[in-house]
């Protein structure tokens, strides 16, 4: 019995007293249009290497369109100076507010 009492209160605990309240969830964001898209440089002593990476960064992009500032999210930092230079020349389709987008560039040997 002693058992039993002790299950009944460990559930108890577990259990929340209340439902959760529901969670809104956004709709998915709309990614802004790239209207010039410059590729990064890839040096040849990377491409002869066989050096591959994937660069993933967030970009802040004005209302004008023109990027103002690059955030390297992740990947390999021998790639990330190299796609940070390119992005700050892309351009992007005119929007009333500031946004900011997230871009993945893929360096390849076989490119």
């Amino acid at each position: 019995m002693g058992k039993l009492v002790s299950l009944f209160a460990l559930v108890c605990l577990l259990a929340p007293l209340q439902p959760s309240p529901a969670i809104a969830q956004a709709a998915p964001k709309t990614p802004r249009k790239v209207m010039v898209r410059v590729q990064p440089d890839y040096p040849e002593i990377f491409k002869n290497g066989h050096f591959q990476g994937k660069v993933v960064a967030e970009v802040t992009v004005l209302p004008n369109g023109n990027v103002s500032h690059v955030d390297i999210k992740s990947g390999n930092p021998m790639f990330a100076e190299l796609a940070s230079k390119a992005l700050m020349k892309w351009k992007y389709a005119p929007e009333p507010d500031k946004t900011v987008e997230e871009v993945a560039i893929n360096f390849n040997s076989s490119n």
